[in-house]
């Protein structure tokens, strides 16, 4: 058909006739990015550099890349697209016009490599058509239609943007001008099954490349796997024994061990030496006990150099705290400004608060270590009876197990019994005599399991009765605690009664607004300094006359307990506008008259 697919390459056609116009030609070709050829096979320029695929001196109209569908940068607006006139052996072709926009084309498909070329002369042949796209690369496949156009398959990709530069040219067979032998060549992408299959194979493929070298980088970053245990043999007994002796291998001898066990490696030949492992890995524990004892002593170090940071911490900021009590008094807080004086307040209130935390923090811990001496030393004896007791429940528990294991022993000898008797009567004479030693040796064991089973219930007997005992000591015990607990409470309740008839006073001055003797003491010396002062004085007046006698004393503290005093102080407001000022006076005789 004339439909089929064709393998021909420049050799095969025969280029004999001359050209008319070398130097159109070989400008052309460079376009396209070959070496200019004449018909003969012979370069037509010697300035031709292969390596760029341009001619010196000659600026690249479209220079195409060869590679995997890669299409070349556009050409810069500045440089013109120069056409030139194509002479070929049986055809002509003219460029389109410069000023005509460019040819449009579809969507580039995935892999493409076939082309639709339409606008073909009526009398146009395939080989006019190979003679034309050859020079673009090798071409696969021609299929032509009777309807003036072909598709045209070639090698590779990027021979395809080599077609698409001829799209707009005019063709002309030979010096003919008939309109059958004439025509305008658009040249587009076409979309094809094997073009399509091709690309996805290699898509695929490059997939399959990618996946293997996530998995070797994967398995690069992946950790090692634990390396498997040996099987079991005397030397490799011997050197587990060794390394369950020394602490940095002793994780990996006692995993050894583990899987040997499970694994059933333990029978009569190998018991001892699994029994000198297991021993060794008890021994461990003394060690672990050490070593956690150790970390204990660390932790009680750590605490009491926290405890003592923590008090060192304190007193600093109780001499803080003295600085700003200081220098909230009248000698030096009078020479501040508003705003010095209050920062220094909002700091001394700061440093009251934080010292105040730390100081309760510090309290709370003491605390916690009194409450831990005191229950250690209440629940030693407990303690001790507890364990007692819980190891007895788990011995009687486990003769219990015992107990329950020999009976469904003896339900199965008794069922192997029946069964042996059943096949008595079936068997013949020859076998009665195996049958009878089998018999006996199963009475024999029955016995055995009997007496077995006597022993174990005296042994479980004589442990209920202990347990008994136990139950009836705790019993006594508690008894104790309970009366040492009455007798406890009794002897404070009597402390409390002496206590408050030898101190009836003291709850009148609780009920009383002045709480204490100091109070008492700082109510008499202000109402003698009130009493010379008729006119009164500000509280600032007072607390620097009674700070000279103590210099302990808070203005707060002054302030509250003349205001509690209601009867024998009075405050007034003396003065008018910005010189108002609040004064303290004495009015206790009037106070007197009133109550």
């Amino acid at each position: 058909s004339t439909e089929g697919s064709r393998n021909l390459s420049l050799d095969s056609i025969l280029m004999g006739l001359p050209m008319s116009d070398p130097t159109a030609w070989a400008t052309a070709m460079n376009n396209l990015g070959m070496a200019p050829m004449g018909m003969t096979g012979q370069p037509l320029l010697p300035d031709f550099d292969p390596a760029l695929g341009m001619m010196t001196g000659i600026p690249p109209i479209n220079p195409m890349m060869p590679g995997l569908g890669i299409v070349p940068p556009p050409i810069p607006p500045d440089m013109p697209a120069v056409k030139e006139i194509i002479h070929c052996k049986s055809c002509t072709l003219f460029p389109p016009n410069p000023h005509l926009p460019p040819p449009a084309t579809r969507e580039r498909p995935p892999g493409c490599k076939t082309v639709f070329v339409g606008g073909l002369p009526e009398n146009g042949t395939e080989q006019i058509i190979m003679e034309v796209f050859e020079q673009c690369g090798e071409v696969i496949a021609i299929r032509k239609s009777k309807k003036n156009f072909c598709h045209i398959r070639f090698a590779e990709e990027f021979m395809v943007d080599k077609a698409l530069y001829l799209s707009g040219y005019r063709i002309r067979l030979g010096s003919s001008t008939d309109k059958k032998d004439t025509g305008r060549l658009h040249v587009d992408f076409a979309q094809a099954r094997d073009d399509l299959y091709e690309w996805e194979c290699k898509q695929r493929m490059l997939a399959r490349e990618e996946r293997h070298r996530r998995r070797l980088a994967e398995e690069r970053f992946r950790p090692p796997s634990p390396p498997p245990v040996v099987h079991y043999s005397d030397h490799e007994c011997s050197v587990v024994a060794e390394k369950l002796k020394d602490d940095t291998k002793f994780s990996e001898a006692i995993q050894t061990l583990l899987t040997w066990i499970e694994r059933g490696e333990v029978n009569r030949r190998t018991a001892n030496n699994f029994y000198s492992m297991i021993q060794s890995a008890n021994s461990h524990i003394r060690r672990l006990v050490n070593e956690k004892a150790a970390h204990e002593k660390e932790m009680e170090e750590a605490k009491e150099k926290f405890k003592l940071a923590l008090s060192g911490i304190l007193v600093q900021f109780e001499q803080i705290v003295a600085v700003y009590h200081s220098a909230s008094k009248q000698k030096a807080w009078d020479h501040f400004t508003k705003a010095q004086r209050k920062n220094i307040s909002v700091w001394c209130k700061q440093a009251e608060e934080i010292r105040n935390i730390h100081n309760d923090e510090l309290m709370g811990i003491r605390r916690e270590e009194e409450m831990e001496m005191s229950d250690e030393e209440i629940e030693d004896p407990s303690e001790m009876k507890e364990t007692e007791e819980s190891a007895l429940v788990s011995q009687v528990e486990a003769l219990k197990e015992e107990n329950d294991s020999l009976r469904w022993q003896l339900d199965a000898y008794r069922n192997e019994v029946e069964l042996l008797k059943q096949e008595q009567g079936k068997a013949s004479r020859d076998e009665d005599t195996t049958k009878e030693q089998q018999m006996k040796l199963l009475q024999q064991a029955l016995q055995g399991m009997q007496k077995h089973l006597l022993k174990v219930q005296e042994e479980y007997k004589k442990r209920e009765a202990e347990l008994e005992k136990v139950k009836e000591d705790k019993l006594k015990v508690e008894t104790l605690l309970e009366n040492l607990k009455e007798q406890e409470s009794s002897t404070s309740r009597v402390c409390a009664c002496s206590q408050e008839k030898e101190y009836p006073m003291e709850k009148t001055l609780s009920n009383s607004p002045v709480k204490s003797e100091r109070e008492v003491l700082l109510v008499g010396i202000i109402s003698t300094f009130l009493h010379v002062h008729p006119f009164g004085a500000s509280i600032e007046y007072i607390c620097s006359y009674l700070q000279r006698l103590d210099s302990k004393i808070c203005t707060a503290e002054v302030e509250v307990l003349m205001t509690r005093l209601q009867n024998t102080f009075r405050q007034e407001l003396s003065g008018v506008g910005a010189s108002l000022e609040k004064r303290w006076k004495f009015c206790g005789f009037d106070g007197l008259k009133m109550t």
